[in-house]
């Protein structure tokens, strides 16, 4: 079964230095909870992001069991979105779709995540017992850590959904 984790957020930045952050794979690691041990193992000329680019990373998101992980770009709107697939890794499924629209206080910032897991009905109870909350609980981090590099002090605007 395909699950959705829909989250939003007001970044209190201009669109560029939004874009910039997010469509550089160096910055997943900050945005990533450091119990998870998130590296990037590609090693990237420059943070310029295109549809075909891969990116391997090494994280441990159960147990301390090491995963190798690869995503691809497979759709890039320069400044408005881009998308990431997984190639290979720990889901049947993931793809995350990532959306800047500039507004008044600076850019909101939308995630999609389509994902699923291997192992069938397995697979579903997992879901159930722990990883639906840990999936949640990266993106709760995620908000938190954008909340002190983009929006010292301001009014922020958060919602989520996960189903």
């Amino acid at each position: 079964m395909v699950h959705r984790l829909m989250r939003q957020q007001q970044l209190n930045c201009d669109l560029e230095t939004a874009w910039r952050f997010f469509s550089s794979a160096n910055n997943l690691s900050v945005i990533t909870p450091p119990e998870m041990k998130f590296v990037v193992l590609t090693k990237l000329q420059n943070d310029d992001i295109y549809e075909g680019m891969t990116i391997d990373y090494h994280v441990s998101p159960l147990f301390d069991i090491k995963l190798n992980w690869q995503t691809e770009i497979v759709q890039v709107e320069n400044l408005k979105n881009f998308i990431d697939f997984q190639n290979k890794g720990p889901y049947k499924i993931w793809h995350h779709y990532h959306e800047f629209i500039e507004n008044d206080e600076g850019v909101l910032m939308k995630d999609v995540v389509d994902y699923e897991l291997p192992l069938g009905f397995l697979g579903e109870i997992a879901h159930k017992l722990f990883v639906k909350k840990k999936i949640e609980s990266i993106f709760d981090y995620r908000k938190e850590v954008l909340k002190v590099l983009f929006n010292k002090n301001k009014k922020e605007l958060w919602a989520s959904s996960l189903y």
